[in-house]
């Protein structure tokens, strides 16, 4: 066979192919588009900012550094465990100027909550607001590693508070912990705190908190924030903050100063959340911590161990002044 002729007849093959693979692909329909999603994080490592949720979803506490044309704007760099260092942040508002007005919320204008990737290291602290709309506390944390700072707030005006939140760095030689394994009771300064009830995902779970010194029960609780105790929920993982309300409030004729302190509070998923109350006693603040698993997998059904079993928790450091 001549070359011309070989070379037609090799050029019809590679129509034929082409055609016949074009005809398979128009069947099949095009290749899915792969996954660019952000999955929720699996553990403390995963620092990086969700992106927007669906219509109609409602984004938890603290995952946003903006929300409604707010905008937690860090003017600090970088987190310090040497001597307490300050750190400085603004709300900016929709406008673009620093938010200067405020509704207090519990008693102050602004609540800030540093917790460590690994949930260790909590504090609450609540910074001084100058003139410029710049807040500013001395703070010092006690571990390197990352840090997300949440700063929930209500700017005058506006019907709801909000919760928004960024990371910062403290440098040094990153050790994280492993999570508390889920209790019943917490021990901090010679007080067992003791958690009754179990966290319901998707609804709103009643937390019965029971105070106790020196096996005690104690009835003489002060009035801290505008209540009895204040609860702070953290989901592991993403550390979504969540929205943790009291039952009832000091003179209002119904409360009881102690020993129980009750809360109710929104769980958006199953998983492991850490719940960190503040309550004050003989004029002092102290924090108890626990680990609280809601759903099938729950705190329930973890074995109970006895009040001594818990490792004590340090007090966190509570600056009163610029702290609490």
């Amino acid at each position: 066979m001549n070359t011309p002729l070989k070379l037609g007849l090799f050029g019809l093959s590679l129509a034929a192919v082409f055609a016949v693979a074009f005809g398979a692909g128009n069947l099949a329909g095009p290749a899915p588009a792969a996954d660019t999603r952000p999955h929720e994080p699996s553990g403390h490592g995963a620092h990086a900012e969700p992106t927007a949720s669906a219509p109609g979803a409602q984004v938890p506490g603290g995952l946003q550094v903006a929300q409604d044309g707010y905008r937690l704007h860090p003017l600090t760099a970088t987190l310090t465990t040497q001597a307490a260092q300050p750190l400085r942040f603004k709300i900016v508002g929709p406008d673009g100027a620093a938010v200067t007005d405020y509704t207090p919320t519990h008693d102050k204008d602004l609540h800030l909550i540093v917790v460590r990737r690994d949930l260790s290291g909590f504090q609450h602290v609540h910074p001084a607001l100058g003139a410029d709309g710049v807040w500013s506390i001395p703070l010092q944390v006690p571990a390197a590693g990352q840090y997300r700072l949440f700063a929930d707030f209500q700017p005058a005006g506006r019907d709801k508070p909000l919760t928004l939140g960024a990371d910062l760095p403290a440098a040094g030689n990153y050790q994280p912990l492993p999570l508390p394994v889920p209790a019943r009771t917490a021990a901090v300064d010679g007080y067992t705190v003791t958690l009754d009830d179990d966290l319901v995902p998707g609804t709103s779970s009643k937390l019965t908190l029971s105070v106790a010194k020196d096996g005690v029960p104690v009835t003489d609780l002060q009035p801290y924030l505008a209540a009895y105790g204040h609860l702070v929920a953290l989901r592991d993982g993403d550390l979504a903050y969540l929205h943790v309300h009291p039952d009832g409030s000091p003179g209002d004729g119904r409360t009881p100063a102690g020993p129980q302190i009750v809360f109710y509070a929104e769980v958006p998923s199953a998983g492991a959340y850490r719940l960190f109350l503040d309550f004050q006693h003989n004029g002092v603040v102290r924090t108890a911590a626990f680990t609280a698993v809601a759903g099938p997998a729950s705190a329930a059904s973890a074995p109970t161990p006895a009040p001594s079993a818990p490792a004590p928790t340090p007090s966190a450091t509570h600056a009163h002044e610029g702290g609490h």
